[in-house]
């Protein structure tokens, strides 16, 4: 007769064994310095996490930027601002290449900072001495240069509300020498000293003029400019009519304070802005941001503005992609996953935590696969019945409202092999801290062991890992059947769906960062 227990164990000897530990001390699978690079900075803003502190999470991404090359570096940088809409990340690993003084520092910069908001951060990271220098060097002045000369009046308003550095100090640190009088004009405003009225840029000019006489036009200028004039409500009503998308997201609780909101009609403009389909598309809405705004909108901004949201939100994950078969969504609710999705910045933490994220990925793979499973789970999986058809806000805080036990991402895996329940496409989204699951003197985690045992039942079945915390390791190794990827923009949904229809070659995520072009 067979010898089972034989067997069995030499089953387990194809699942490839554990080589590092996980930021909770369990074990876990080491990724590639590519790989670890490219998912520290698709979910890293430099900010404390839960498990790891800033400067911890700065060191790590600068010891791996040495370990990689600077084409590769200058390709994340890009692929992270175009496509994942990040700023700090993007900005230090520009900041990396002009201290490497690599060639591709100019194709990266070119394309990563791509706003004045980008140029001072990039600007004060290598002012800072991070990257191995505190001045900013011959090669990084001249592009700082090339892009204050180059940039319309209404880039170079939108850059100078800031500090740290203020525009200001930026054009005094690189003496630009503007060919045109209208930019010459400008920056001598900027900087405080004498320049000749008539060559003022319009906006510009308007700005003094409506300063000078109250009574004149509002100009068009980043309304932080006009803040410290005693606005009336009408003037902010004004301001909220003249904002771009963004602009209006991000303010509504700013209007309400200021009695926007009070003026008959204004709730209907903001309301009929912030669903309108081509401004967010225009705009590059991240889902995230809008479910944000709507966590952070107080009860003092109307029922119709907020609904208005809820509908923006819709509309920009019309681009989520349906999966071919039976979808798994394995959503982490566990305690570490409360922790806030960008770190700890005091009084500037980010409202939505990383089970937001869990939560609004789960929703929005529910919505476009109405017969998904979802599985939420921490210590265990927990019991949650979502209606695909509810409301992506609606189903995500309702995952999010649950949990706060231990981590453990084997539990899904190991529910659906009690239940032999049969899937082509499993997802998870998680911190990937596993610990309750780890076994001492086991070869390999929990997570690949249960994988293994789905596989068998399901041969066709493929994986997908979504870290949505700073991480340089995963609880499922990378291999033709498992992809693991970092961050929660729209691309990721992209990648699941061409993962899983097998589209995507076996260097996946970092595949996709490499397939970028610096050209252009």
């Amino acid at each position: 007769m067979v010898n089972a227990q034989l067997f069995q164990t030499l089953k387990g000897k194809f699942i490839p064994a554990a080589d590092t530990v996980n930021d909770a001390g369990a074990p876990a699978y080491a990724l590639s310095p590519r790989h670890a690079l490219a998912q520290y900075a698709a979910t890293g803003c430099l900010n404390a996490t839960y498990y790891a502190s800033a400067d911890a999470q700065l060191a790590t991404v600068l010891e791996l930027c040495a370990e990689v090359d600077p084409h590769f570096i200058a390709q994340t940088a890009v692929y992270l601002r175009e496509r994942g809409y990040m700023k700090d990340m993007p900005a230090l690993l520009v900041a990396v290449l002009a201290g490497q003084g690599a060639d591709e520092l100019r194709p990266a910069f070119g394309r990563a900072i791509n706003n004045g908001k980008m140029l001072r951060n990039v600007v004060q990271i290598l002012r800072s001495g991070a990257v191995g220098r505190k001045s900013l060097g011959s090669r990084p002045k001249k592009l700082v240069q090339e892009w204050l000369n180059g940039a319309c009046e209404a880039q170079l308003l939108a850059a100078a509300v800031g500090t740290a550095p203020s525009l200001a100090d930026v054009v005094k640190m690189v003496h630009p020498k503007p060919a045109e009088a209208w930019r010459a004009a400008f920056f001598a405003w900027l900087i405080g000293r004498p320049y000749a009225a008539h060559d003022l840029p319009p906006l510009t000019a308007a700005f003094e003029a409506y300063k000078a006489d109250r009574a004149a036009p509002l100009p068009a200028v980043p309304f932080q400019m006009l803040t410290a004039l005693d606005l009336s409500a009408r003037e902010w009503a004004q301001i909220a009519r003249n904002g771009g998308w963004h602009m209006v997201r991000m303010n509504l609780n700013t209007f309400a304070r200021h009695g926007v909101f009070a003026i008959d009609g204004m709730a209907q403009v903001i309301a009929d802005k912030l669903r309108d389909r081509e401004a967010i598309a225009r705009a590059g809405v991240f889902p995230y941001q809008l479910m944000a705004a709507r966590q952070a909108a107080s009860g003092a901004v109307p029922v119709a503005v907020k609904l208005a949201l809820d509908e923006a939100l819709e509309i920009s994950l019309e681009n989520v992609p349906a999966v071919e078969g039976r979808v798994v969504v394995c959503a982490d609710v566990s305690g570490s996953m409360h922790s806030p999705v960008s770190g700890s910045r005091g009084s500037a933490t980010s409202a939505m935590r990383c089970i937001d994220v869990a939560g609004l990925v789960a929703a929005a793979m529910l919505r476009k696969n109405p017969d998904a499973l979802v599985l939420p789970f921490e210590n265990d999986v927990v019991d949650c019945r979502l209606h695909p058809f509810d409301t992506v806000i609606t189903n995500a805080q309702k995952l999010a409202a649950l949990g706060g036990g231990g981590t453990n991402c084997s539990a899904p895996l190991v529910w659906l092999n009690e239940k032999r329940i049969e899937a082509e496409l499993v997802v998870f989204v998680s911190d990937n801290e596993s610990w309750m699951d780890a076994r001492p003197r086991a070869a390999s985690t929990a997570t690949m062991q249960a994988w293994s045992a789905f596989k068998r039942r399901n041969p066709r079945a493929r994986l997908v890992c979504i870290d949505c915390a700073p991480n340089a390791s995963t609880q499922a190794c990378e291999r033709e059947d498992i992809l693991n990827v970092g961050g929660f923009s729209d691309d990721v949904f992209r990648m699941i769906a061409a993962f899983a229809a097998g589209q995507l070659d076996p260097g996946h995520w970092v595949g996709a960062i490499e397939a970028v072009s610096l050209a252009g």
